[in-house]
Protein backbone atom coordinates (compact mmCIF):
# COMPACT_ATOMS: atom_id res chain seq x y z
CA UNK A 1 0.00 0.00 0.00
CA UNK A 2 1.19 3.33 -0.98
CA UNK A 3 1.31 5.83 1.14
CA UNK A 4 -0.22 8.58 -0.73
CA UNK A 5 -3.17 6.03 -0.07
CA UNK A 6 -3.23 6.65 3.50
CA UNK A 7 -4.91 9.87 4.81
CA UNK A 8 -6.54 11.29 7.93
CA UNK A 9 -8.80 13.00 5.90
CA UNK A 10 -12.18 11.21 5.78
CA UNK A 11 -11.72 10.80 1.26
CA UNK A 12 -8.79 10.49 -1.15
CA UNK A 13 -9.27 12.74 -3.92
CA UNK A 14 -9.69 11.53 -7.29
CA UNK A 15 -11.03 8.64 -6.20
CA UNK A 16 -13.96 6.93 -4.68
CA UNK A 17 -15.03 4.38 -2.38
CA UNK A 18 -15.98 1.42 -3.52
CA UNK A 19 -15.88 -0.66 -0.71
CA UNK A 20 -15.57 -0.36 3.22
CA UNK A 21 -13.26 -2.67 4.92
CA UNK A 22 -13.53 -1.84 8.16
CA UNK A 23 -11.56 -0.61 11.02
CA UNK A 24 -7.88 -1.44 11.06
CA UNK A 25 -5.14 -1.40 13.99
CA UNK A 26 -1.60 -1.61 14.83
CA UNK A 27 -0.85 -1.26 18.44
CA UNK A 28 2.68 -1.63 20.38
CA UNK A 29 4.01 -1.06 23.82
CA UNK A 30 7.25 0.18 24.36
CA UNK A 31 8.77 0.60 27.87
CA UNK A 32 12.23 2.56 28.00
CA UNK A 33 15.48 0.78 28.97
CA UNK A 34 17.69 1.79 31.82
CA UNK A 35 20.50 2.62 29.34
CA UNK A 36 17.32 5.00 27.37
CA UNK A 37 16.51 6.60 30.92
CA UNK A 38 20.16 7.52 32.19
CA UNK A 39 21.08 9.63 28.96
CA UNK A 40 17.54 10.76 28.69
CA UNK A 41 17.87 12.01 32.41
CA UNK A 42 21.12 13.23 31.03
CA UNK A 43 19.95 15.30 28.04
CA UNK A 44 17.27 16.46 30.58
CA UNK A 45 19.86 18.61 32.28
CA UNK A 46 20.98 20.40 29.60
CA UNK A 47 17.29 20.83 28.07
CA UNK A 48 15.77 21.16 24.47
CA UNK A 49 14.77 18.07 22.42
CA UNK A 50 15.43 14.68 24.37
CA UNK A 51 16.92 12.94 21.35
CA UNK A 52 16.54 9.33 22.82
CA UNK A 53 12.85 9.57 23.69
CA UNK A 54 11.76 11.52 20.67
CA UNK A 55 13.51 8.57 18.32
CA UNK A 56 11.32 5.71 21.15
CA UNK A 57 8.34 7.58 20.06
CA UNK A 58 9.28 7.91 16.67
CA UNK A 59 9.83 3.75 16.67
CA UNK A 60 6.89 3.13 18.25
CA UNK A 61 4.58 5.23 16.02
CA UNK A 62 6.06 3.96 12.68
CA UNK A 63 5.69 0.38 14.37
CA UNK A 64 1.82 0.93 14.81
CA UNK A 65 1.25 2.54 11.83
CA UNK A 66 3.18 -0.98 9.81
CA UNK A 67 0.75 -2.99 11.94
CA UNK A 68 -2.10 -0.90 10.54
CA UNK A 69 -1.38 -1.20 7.09
CA UNK A 70 -0.53 -4.99 6.81
CA UNK A 71 -3.60 -5.59 8.31
CA UNK A 72 -5.42 -3.33 5.97
CA UNK A 73 -3.77 -5.01 3.06
CA UNK A 74 -4.62 -8.33 4.48
CA UNK A 75 -8.39 -7.96 4.40
CA UNK A 76 -7.95 -6.92 0.66
CA UNK A 77 -7.92 -2.84 1.24
CA UNK A 78 -5.79 -0.83 -0.99
CA UNK A 79 -6.37 2.54 1.07
CA UNK A 80 -6.84 3.80 4.75
CA UNK A 81 -8.94 6.74 5.23
CA UNK A 82 -9.45 8.76 8.74
CA UNK A 83 -5.94 7.68 10.31
CA UNK A 84 -5.14 8.40 13.58
CA UNK A 85 -2.55 7.95 16.53
CA UNK A 86 -3.03 7.27 20.25
CA UNK A 87 -0.99 6.69 23.47
CA UNK A 88 -1.75 5.71 26.68
CA UNK A 89 0.89 5.10 29.81
CA UNK A 90 -0.32 1.73 31.00
CA UNK A 91 2.16 2.66 33.99
CA UNK A 92 5.19 4.25 34.99
CA UNK A 93 7.67 3.70 31.76
CA UNK A 94 5.00 1.14 29.40
CA UNK A 95 3.28 3.25 26.44
CA UNK A 96 0.78 1.58 24.31
CA UNK A 97 0.79 3.27 20.84
CA UNK A 98 -2.46 2.67 18.70
CA UNK A 99 -3.00 3.49 15.11
CA UNK A 100 -6.17 3.10 13.69
CA UNK A 101 -8.18 4.10 10.48
CA UNK A 102 -10.73 2.76 8.25
CA UNK A 103 -9.52 0.53 5.73
CA UNK A 104 -11.44 0.78 2.17
CA UNK A 105 -11.47 -0.07 -1.40
CA UNK A 106 -11.21 2.89 -3.90
CA UNK A 107 -11.22 3.65 -7.35
CA UNK A 108 -9.98 6.32 -9.19
CA UNK A 109 -12.73 8.43 -10.72
CA UNK A 110 -12.27 10.74 -14.10
CA UNK A 111 -12.70 14.28 -14.31
CA UNK A 112 -16.57 13.70 -14.79
CA UNK A 113 -17.14 11.69 -11.45
CA UNK A 114 -17.29 8.28 -13.38
CA UNK A 115 -14.65 5.46 -13.33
Amino acid sequence: MQKSMITSAFDLPGYRIEKNVGIVRGITVRSRSIVGNFFGGIQTIFGGNISIYTNLCEQARMEAYELMCKEARKNGANAIIAMRYDATELMAGVTEVLCYGTAVVVVPVDDNGGR
